[in-house]
């Protein structure tokens, strides 16, 4: 589990992360802000979040496409999103399932909504790390040859 996990909030409108981040304040985690969709992608790439709260309605490039983007390539492809949104069109929604987003929340956003969604994102990301970590252990192993025990006996 890392030390703090990062989250990035990506939204055009100071007062909404301004709440966002007020709303988290109780979360282990270091907090950036991005304004627009070109300045999201930039920041996942020097900042490196766990978690993206995600603003479909942006300036540049929209959430819809920033999400896609985000998850169409293999270096960030791991990164948690919320689509945190006005929209709650069935149309918006299933933009965003097809853009690769993990989960959504309307707005206005409720504080325990969003803290437990937030912290379940975490959790999850979590497993999913560690089973990979795994995943390359077994891996590793595998190219020892087969031999799990390392003792070379196996017609036992």
């Amino acid at each position: 589990m890392p030390e703090t996990y990062r989250i990035l909030i990506a939204d055009d409108n100071e007062p909404n992360c301004e709440l966002l981040e007020a709303y988290l304040s109780g979360v282990d985690c270091e907090i950036q802000i991005a304004v627009d969709g070109q300045d999201t992608l930039d920041k996942v790439a020097s900042f490196k979040p766990d978690l993206i709260l995600l603003d479909i309605m942006m300036p540049k490039l929209s959430g819809f496409e920033v999400c896609k983007q985000i998850k169409d390539n293999p270096k960030t492809r791991h990164v948690m999103i919320l689509m945190v949104t006005a929209l709650n069109e069935l149309g918006d929604i299933e933009r965003a399932v097809a853009a690769g987003t993990d989960d959504f929340l309307s707005k206005p956003v409720n504080k325990v909504e969003l803290v437990k969604r937030v912290e379940n994102m975490l959790k999850l990301k979590d497993v999913r790390d560690e089973n990979e970590r795994l995943r390359r252990y077994i891996d590793e192993m595998g190219k020892d040859g087969g031999d799990p025990d390392g003792r070379g006996d196996d017609d036992e």
